[in-house]
């Protein structure tokens, strides 16, 4: 590549960083530190293509600038828990919203699947569920209680094992992205399938109305965090096929960083829905005004922090670099 070509294709990304270097009220050493690879990547380039040139100096000055204020300030930032969920986490999140689509999309897709499925063959539900989940929920409706699976077990002996369920699922759908994101398409694929074969299944029995309100308590925001999760799939899957400037390697190790970044973002999420689970969802009785304001405030939270909040946040960030 020409030296006028390579300049070209990167100015606007270096003239970004020696912004947030300007601005170092607004800089987070994590932040930098992405870009201080990007920077020693092309500082790499340069020093093989145009030795002693001045765009080898430029970038070499400007590497040195980003790694003196990283170990500077390294461990200087004391709120550094807050500055996680407020800015950090949301930001990541705004970068990837295409990838949270994409996670979406494929678990969308499989729901419907799986209620065409059990529409067409009503013991499809038994290939998905089993057999004895299956009997045992049969047997549930015989007593009038659909779902008094979810009052067999102590209340904080659910919580604890819910939300260690919760959060291996959505572990595994971003550890899945290991196999160049195949392996994600693959569990959010299984779990939506799940998801609509079981409730079709019930409604072709008569008890879609009273399952919703029961088991939507909790599913909003368990079924969210595994879309979610599936985005941090995403991440780390194509930052193994798309390096883009970076070497494939490094790429990798961003890609994964951010994604494990995202759902350690979900732990909320993972602890309230157990919490929900094991201490509402058991009084299957609730009346559907509570049930209702339960499942739409978890929505409305799941909306607001990881789609409409990152969208403000960058439009706040965007704004300040062009002032500055």
């Amino acid at each position: 590549m020409r030296e006028a070509a390579f300049v070209k294709r990167n100015v606007k990304k270096w003239e970004e960083f020696e912004l947030l270097l300007n601005n170092k009220s607004k800089a987070d050493p994590d932040k930098l530190s992405d870009l201080f690879i990007q920077v020693t990547d092309d500082l790499a380039f340069a020093r093989t293509q145009y030795p002693h040139s001045q765009t080898h100096e430029y970038l070499n000055g400007l590497a040195s600038k980003i790694h003196m204020y990283i170990y500077k300030n390294k461990n200087e930032d004391k709120r550094r828990f807050v500055t996680f969920w407020k800015y950090e986490a949301p930001l990541l999140m705004r970068e990837n919203h295409v990838k949270l689509f994409y996670s979406f999309a494929v678990f969308t897709v499989a729901i419907i699947i799986g209620v065409i499925s059990q529409n067409a063959e009503e013991s499809f539900v038994r290939t998905i569920m089993g057999d004895a989940y299956v009997n045992m929920t049969l047997e549930n409706m015989e007593k009038g209680d659909v779902l008094a699976v979810y009052g067999r077990e102590g209340q904080l002996d659910t919580f604890f094992a819910i939300t260690f369920n919760n959060v291996r699922v959505s572990f595994f759908a971003f550890a899945a992205g290991l196999f160049i994101s195949i392996g994600t398409v693959y569990m959010l694929f299984t779990n939506g399938v799940m998801v609509g074969t079981f409730f079709t299944f019930l409604a072709q029995e008569g008890f879609m109305n009273e399952a919703f309100k029961v088991v939507m308590l909790h599913g909003t925001l368990e079924l969210s965090a595994i879309v979610i999760a599936g985005a941090a799939g995403f991440i780390m899957g194509n930052s193994i096929l798309f390096p883009g400037t970076y070497s494939r390697i490094a790429s990798f190790k961003r890609g994964a960083i951010n994604g494990l970044k995202i759902v350690m973002a979900l732990m909320p999420v993972f602890i309230m829905a157990g919490f929900i689970e094991g201490f509402f969802t058991r009084f299957t009785s609730m009346h559907w005004a509570l049930s209702l304001l339960i499942i739409l405030g978890s929505a409305a939270f799941i909306i607001y922090y990881y789609i409409i909040y990152p969208i403000r946040l960058d439009n706040e960030r965007k704004k300040t670099i062009h002032t500055t």
